[in-house]
C-alpha cells in the first residue's frame, strides 16, 4: 500500500491524470479510502475528484469524519462535484455526516441536495417525530445586515428562483444566525442605496426546530403570519415553515382528534381500500365496550319499572331527554379539546371554565325545557315538570360530563380526544335515565 501510495503522489506532481484515473478505477473503494487518509491535504481532493461517483459514494462513506469534513471544505469549490457527491451518498451515511457538522454548515450543504433527497435529508437530521423540523424547507432567501437594498435585489433575481417564497427576506449574520425579517414589500418601498439594517426592526418571530408542530399552529395564529424562519438551540437559521404546511398539520390533526372523538382510536384508515377484518377491529373495542356500559342504563331503567308502569308516557320523552344531554356533553367536548389542542385553554382554567359552563348549560337546559315542555302540553300535560326539570338536569349534567372529561384526559397524560362521543353520551344517558325516573317518582309520589 505505501508503494502505491507514493506511486500516486509521482503521478500527482506529474499531472498525469488519465494514468492515475485508470489505476484508481482497478481499486476497491476501501483500499483508495485508505490511501486518501495518508495522503496530504492537498493530494487527497485530487485522488477524490478523479473517482468515478460510485466510487467516490462508498470511498468517502469509508473514511473517517475528519477527512469527510476536508474533503467537503475543498470540494465546496466545486458546488457541481458536491451536490453529486451529497446526492449519491446513502441517506442515513449522509445524515450521519451532517449530524456531525456545525448547523451552519449543514445548513448550506442541504441546500445542494436535489428537492427529493432534501425531503429525506431533513427526516433523517435528527428531528424528533411530529417536531417543526420535520415540516421545514430549507428553500429561502438570506442576505446580510451590511448589503444594499440593490443588491439585496439582485441577490433575489439569482438565487429566489427555487425558494419557496419571496415574500419574506431573512438577514443572518456571519454564522448563519438569524437576525431579523424583511417582507418583501419593504424593501421594494426603499431607496436602492439603503442598507438593509436600516429596514430591520428586530422583531423577528421565529420557531425552534425541536419543538412540536402544535407550537408552530400557535405561533402562526397568534401572530398572524404565512411564513416563520427556523432556528436550532443556537439561533442559526435552518429553515422557513409556511402557512400551508402548518394547514396539512391542523387537517391532519382534526383528522386524528375527529377520528379518535368517534372511537375510532388508529382507524385514520381509507374505508373504500381497507379491508374487512380491519375496519372490524378498529371498530369493535370501544362498541364492546359502551355496550357492557349501557347495560347500566338498562339495570337504571328496569330498577324504576314501577313508576314507569304508573305513567307509561315517561317512556316517550326518554330517547329525548337523553339525547339532548348526550349532544350537549358532546358539544361541550368538542370546544374543550379542541381549545386544549392549540393552547387557548390551560388545565389549570378547568375551574374557572367549569362555572362559565354551569351558567351556559343552564341558559340551554331552560331555553330546551320550554320546548319539551310545549310538546308535552298537548302529548302528556301531566308531567310537563318532570320533563322541564330532567332537561334542565340532563343538559347541565351532560356540559359538565363533557367539559371535564377531555381536562381528566390531559391530566393523565392522555389523549383528551379519546373522550370520545360516545363515552360521553353513554355516561349522559345512565346519568339522564337517573335523574328523569327519579324527578317522576318523586313528582308522582312513587
Amino acid at each position: 500500500m505505501v508503494e502505491l501510495k507514493n506511486n500516486f503522489k509521482d503521478l500527482i506532481e506529474l499531472r498525469a491524470w488519465k494514468q492515475l484515473r485508470q489505476q484508481l478505477m482497478e481499486l476497491d473503494p476501501v483500499d483508495v479510502a485508505e490511501i486518501i487518509e495518508d495522503l496530504s491535504d492537498e493530494d487527497d481532493v485530487v485522488i477524490f475528484r478523479l473517482l468515478s461517483r460510485e466510487q467516490a459514494k462508498i470511498t468517502f462513506q469509508n473514511l473517517t469524519y475528519e477527512k469527510q469534513e476536508q474533503i467537503i471544505e475543498e470540494l465546496a469549490q466545486n458546488v457541481n462535484k458536491l451536490s453529486n457527491l451529497l446526492n449519491d451518498l446513502d441517506p442515513d451515511d449522509r445524515t450521519a455526516f451532517f449530524e456531525e457538522l456545525p448547523g451552519q454548515v449543514s445548513q448550506r450543504l442541504i441546500q445542494l441536495l436535489t428537492p427529493e433527497e432534501r425531503i429525506v435529508a431533513t427526516k433523517l437530521l435528527g428531528y424528533p417525530v411530529d417536531s417543526i423540523g420535520r415540516l421545514m424547507t430549507p428553500e429561502y432567501i438570506a442576505v446580510r445586515a451590511d448589503f444594499t437594498v440593490a443588491q439585496t435585489l439582485e441577490h433575489i433575481r439569482k438565487f429566489g428562483h427555487d425558494s419557496e417564497t419571496l415574500s419574506v427576506i431573512y438577514v443572518i449574520g456571519n454564522n448563519w444566525e438569524l437576525i431579523d425579517d424583511i417582507r418583501i414589500r419593504e424593501i421594494l418601498l426603499a431607496e436602492l442605496e439603503t442598507p438593509i439594517s436600516e429596514i430591520m426592526d428586530n422583531r423577528v418571530v421565529s420557531l425552534n426546530a425541536y419543538e412540536d408542530q402544535e407550537t408552530a399552529i400557535r405561533i402562526f395564529q397568534d401572530h398572524d403570519r404565512v411564513v416563520l424562519p427556523v432556528i436550532d438551540t443556537d439561533g442559526v437559521l435552518l429553515g422557513i415553515v409556511t402557512i400551508d404546511d402548518v394547514m396539512d398539520v391542523v387537517e391532519e390533526e382534526t383528522t386524528e382528534d375527529f377520528h379518535k372523538f368517534g372511537s375510532f382510536q388508529d382507524a385514520i384508515i381509507n374505508p373504500a381500500k381497507a379491508k374487512i377484518p380491519l375496519l372490524y377491529s378498529k371498530r369493535i373495542f370501544w362498541l364492546t365496550v359502551l355496550v357492557f356500559m349501557n347495560v347500566f342504563s338498562g339495570a337504571a331503567i328496569a330498577h324504576f319499572e314501577t313508576t314507569i308502569s304508573s305513567a307509561v308516557s315517561l317512556l316517550f320523552f326518554l330517547p329525548l331527554l337523553i339525547g339532548s344531554g348526550g349532544n350537549a356533553g358532546a358539544q361541550s367536548a368538542t370546544l374543550m379539546i379542541r381549545s386544549l389542542a392549540i393552547g387557548d385553554v390551560l388545565i389549570k382554567d378547568w375551574l374557572r371554565l367549569l362555572g362559565k359552563e354551569f351558567l351556559v348549560a343552564l341558559l340551554l337546559g331552560l331555553t330546551m325545557a320550554l320546548g319539551v315542555s310545549l310538546i308535552a302540553s298537548f302529548r302528556a300535560p301531566e308531567i310537563i315538570a318532570v320533563v322541564a326539570a330532567t332537561m334542565v338536569l340532563t343538559v347541565i349534567c351532560g356540559s359538565i360530563i363533557g367539559m371535564l372529561l377531555p381536562f381528566l384526559f390531559t391530566k393523565l397524560k392522555l389523549d383528551p380526544a379519546t373522550a370520545s362521543a360516545p363515552l360521553i353520551t353513554s355516561i349522559a344517558d345512565i346519568t339522564g335515565v337517573v335523574i328523569y325516573f327519579s324527578i317522576a317518582s318523586w313528582y308522582l309520589g312513587l
